[in-house]
């Protein structure tokens, strides 16, 4: 897989900038977590990766090998009509991942979907049904670059270590945007951080590490929590 490459790239809405001077480079075997409040320029920058919008200056340079695999919270792409059996077997009995084959039934099995759940059909699963499917259909696609938009959203424990799993056996580069600093400390190689003023932060490392450097460039800027003493009855 090539990288990807971004070189001073700007990007304005009319009036707002979203993004302003971005330099960073997305590599192979690496997982970045994008954080940063909402409307930062986070889903701007998945959208140019997926060549859904251009920048207004600089460069953002694709490789002609990138195949972007995309998870959003809209699951736009799931077959209502289809089980959910169907979705990921496309009728064959074993799918191919990784250089092997593998059963497609055991393979729905560790998104938690076992039995009679595998032959519902996708019009009438869950919201957390459909992030579990939508988990298991972009890990199979075995794209080089995954994007994952909020992944650990209604999804459980069982789920939540099969995407785990399929992300420390991926090849390929992983960009995920998530509020979860739990889920972003296990899984994260370098975090991209929107800290405002349309600037991004590249640091390598962990969430964790990366909030330890924040506090030492720029102090604790979060607001304290308020805490209240218990009342005392006599």
């Amino acid at each position: 897989m090539e990288n990807l490459i971004c070189k001073n790239v700007g990007k304005s809405y009319k009036e707002k900038t979203v993004l302003k001077n971005v330099n960073l480079e997305l590599e192979p075997g690496k997982i970045y977590g994008l954080i940063g409040r909402n409307g930062a320029g986070k889903t701007t920058l998945f959208r140019l990766i997926m060549g859904l919008e251009t920048v207004d200056k600089g460069e953002f340079e694709v490789g002609e090998t990138v195949k972007v695999a995309y998870v959003d919270q809209q699951h736009r792409d799931i077959d209502p009509n289809k089980s959910v059996y169907q979705v990921i077997s496309g009728g064959n009995e074993l799918i191919r991942m990784g250089g092997r084959d593998i059963n497609a039934r055991a393979y729905l099995s560790r998104f938690n979907f076992s039995g009679g759940d595998q032959e519902k059909l996708c019009g009438v699963l869950s919201g957390g049904e459909r992030n579990r499917l939508h988990l298991a259909m972009a890990l199979k696609e075995e794209g080089n670059v995954l994007l994952l938009d909020e992944p650990t959203n209604d999804i459980d424990v069982n789920t939540l270590r099969a995407l785990e799993e399929g992300l420390e056996d991926f090849a390929g580069c992983a960009v995920v945007i998530s509020h979860d600093r739990w889920f972003l400390d296990r899984i994260c190689t370098h975090i991209l951080a929107f800290e405002g003023d349309s600037n991004v932060f590249y640091f390598e490392g962990s969430y964790s590490e990366y909030e330890e450097n924040k506090m030492k460039r720029l102090g604790n800027e979060e607001p304290k929590r308020v805490r209240y003493r218990k009342l005392m009855t006599d």
